[in-house]
This record gives structure tokens, sequence and C-alpha cells, in this order.
């Protein structure tokens, strides 16, 4: 399978079990405790399966970014944790950083 297909789905369950773990209250509540572990399990497994064919850096920059961006807009809408404006200007920079590496660096190639 395509290794940046993989990372992407690498990124989505990276992203469900982050943003479930507030709800999972110190894992006291058993769905959202569940979601954070297996999705966590499943993310690394699949980040494992992605670096055999994307350079380590390249993939890093790219889960990285993409997580952070996706949590931080999961959490506005279901913790009400809405963005400021210099959040959103740190977001920009950080999806500029990942286009760069993934752009114009040779190590993404």
């Amino acid at each position: 399978m395509n290794g940046y297909l993989l990372l992407a789905l690498a990124i989505v369950a990276e992203v469900i079990a982050t943003s479930s773990l507030k709800a999972a209250e110190n894992f006291t509540r058993l769905v959202p405790s569940v979601l954070v572990v297996t999705g966590y399990v499943a993310a690394f497994w699949l980040l494992m399966q992605v670096m055999k064919t994307v350079p380590v850096g390249v993939a890093y920059a790219i889960w990285c970014g993409a997580g952070i961006v996706l949590v931080t807009l999961i959490a506005s809408v279901l913790y009400r944790q809405v963005p400021d404006l210099a959040a959103w200007l740190g977001i920009g920079l950080i999806i500029a950083g990942v286009a760069v590496i993934q752009l114009f660096s040779k190590m993404s190639h």
C-alpha cells in the first residue's frame, strides 16, 4: 500500500486517540479510553509501516503538522477551545514548514 496513504490513516488514528484523551477522564470512561488505546496502537503500527517507504523526517513532519492542525480543529468543536489569532498564525507556520519540507527538501524524494 502507498506509504502516504498509510501515513494518512496513521494520522487519523492518532487524531482520534488524542482527541479522546480529555473525554477518557484519566481512563475512567470506557469508550473514550478504548479509543485512546486502540487509536495510539494503530497509529504507531501504521507509522512503522510508513517508515519502510517514506523518509523518517518527512513522515514525522507530516504526522506532527497534520496532527496539530486536526486536533486543534477538533478541540475547537468538541471542547470549545477556539484558537486565537496567535494560535492560527502558529498553525499557519507549521503548515508552511511541512510544505517546505515536502516541496523543496531533497530528503522528501
